[in-house]
């Protein structure tokens, strides 16, 4: 069943951006403008405890908005939350990280 959190961006166009994170799917997602447009994180299981953080992507039009970081941010979130490891395929994700470096997500990360 797919969750959703909800958090505020001052450097996004929109008031609040709304994560929905899909278990079954594997991703987590926002949906632009209530539109069929959306932008996805991808992830997969590796090991019992162990997540791939696999590839970010955003439509083109909305690109430049912050909107990859709220996904970046609810998948990090995850990964601590559920006290998983995680590998850093997506390049982008490794770059939130780096500017972002909080110690909790450190500890959960492959180096």
């Amino acid at each position: 069943m797919a969750q959703a959190a909800q958090t505020n961006s001052p450097d996004s166009n929109s008031s609040q951006i709304e994560v929905e994170h899909d278990r079954k799917r594997r991703q987590f997602v926002i949906r632009l403008n209530g539109s069929h447009d959306r932008a996805v994180l991808l992830y997969e299981y590796v090991g019992k405890k162990t997540v791939d953080l696999q590839h970010t992507e955003v439509p083109d039009a909305y690109r430049g908005r912050g909107i990859a970081k709220h996904l970046a941010k609810a998948a990090m979130d995850f990964v601590v939350e559920e006290d998983l490891k995680a590998h850093l395929t997506c390049w982008y994700i490794q770059k939130y990280v780096k500017e972002n470096p909080q110690p909790q997500y450190i500890e959960h990360i492959y180096q």
